[in-house]
């Protein structure tokens, strides 16, 4: 199969948004993969809410995205900080001056291993009382899909590889626990109320806008920082651990094909990662290499230290189910992902840090 006929599927999604707009919710839209949706819809001339309460999203996001579309396209976003876990915040994004809202994405949660197993009562509120909160919101408004981030860290202590929709193990986080609790629900909405769900399971989604800093930062823009200021960078373990990286303009794909997808594929969840594992000592030489390409010199190696408690060894998705049901085809690499994503760290964190 070709490129192009693989991709059709994802071009005919955007040529259907592009003749007949919608409304969309995108919760957690300062964030991370939030912004990236928001700044891929309103390119494609879409009307957006936002909600996000800045606990890990930030305002610079926003402003970034302001500047990447027409001013045209920034007046047909609407904003409202509030917070998921409180429900008049939810009630609130469905009646807006937009109109009547099509899609939800909801994006919001707290992320983070660690700070699940610091904190787990603070990341059960946002991703199991803030997620039950927006799905009933989305429910009672009537919307067409509620699409969601699901979690790789569902398929907990299973060693099979490569991971598949139908076969879990035990969680080893509560942030597992919350994630796979969000599926669950969504799952019995569909029964009972007759709603359209879909959950993307992301696995390891990296990209521009991704945070850097703080003790939960995600472990390519850590490292490409500390790559940047000539500091040490740190693997837990033997550096044989594994990971399916997917950039976020393929988790950006995904979430369109998820709202737009027929009846056969709703109330169903789907792994979102690119197919292809990568050791992170292979992840540290693919950082270093495109770093150099640009001029930048890390002459350190890593240093590896003790496992991370509650992590997994390996991670490889399989996703036939998403390519077959959704039309998901990963058009950007781990390696062309972080090419592009090293270019806006340069530029964000810096000349004087870039050397």
């Amino acid at each position: 199969m070709s490129n192009v006929e693989s991709n059709a599927g994802w071009d005919q999604a955007c040529d259907s948004l592009l003749s007949a707009p919608k409304i969309w919710l995108v919760t957690g839209v300062a964030g991370f993969i939030g912004s990236n949706l928001l700044e891929a819809l309103l390119k494609l001339n879409q009307k957006v809410v936002g909600l996000d309460n800045f606990e890990t999203g930030q305002m610079k996001n926003l402003d970034e995205v302001r500047t990447l579309v027409p001013a045209s396209s920034w007046s047909n976003f609407y904003f409202i900080e509030g917070d998921i876990a409180e429900p008049r915040d939810c009630e609130a994004c469905f009646s807006t001056p937009l109109g009547q809202v099509d899609y939800v994405l909801h994006q919001a949660a707290l992320g983070s291993v660690p700070r699940s197993i610091k904190n787990p009562a603070a990341t059960n509120r946002a991703n199991v009382t803030g997620f039950l909160n927006v799905l009933i919101a989305a429910r009672d408004a009537r919307v067409k899909t509620f699409v969601y981030a699901a979690s790789s860290s569902t398929y907990g202590d299973h060693q099979t590889l490569p991971k598949v929709e139908s076969v879990i193990g035990q969680p080893l986080s509560p942030y597992a626990v919350t994630k796979y609790m969000n599926e669950l629900y969504a799952n019995v909405f569909g029964r009972i109320y007759g709603m359209r769900t879909v959950g993307l399971r992301y696995f390891n989604v990296f990209g521009p806008r991704q945070d850097p800093e703080g003790a939960y930062a995600a472990v390519i823009p850590k490292w490409i920082a500390s790559m940047l200021r000539r500091e040490s960078v740190y693997i837990n373990g033997d550096g044989e651990t594994s990971r399916d990286f997917c950039f976020v303009r393929n988790a950006v794909q995904a979430n369109f094909l998820a709202a737009l997808a027929s009846d056969e594929a709703v109330n169903n969840v789907y792994n979102i990662a690119f197919g292809e594992r990568t050791t992170l000592t292979d992840l540290f030489c693919y950082i270093r290499e495109q770093l150099g390409s640009q001029g930048v010199d890390y002459p350190l190696e890593p240093v590896y230290r003790e496992f991370r408690s509650g992590d997994v060894r390996h991670s490889l998705a399989d996703i036939g189910k998403g390519r077959n049901l959704l039309g998901y085809n990963p058009e950007i690499s781990v390696r062309d992902g972080i090419k592009q994503a090293i270019g806006w760290y340069v530029n964000a964190l810096g000349s004087e840090e870039a050397g």
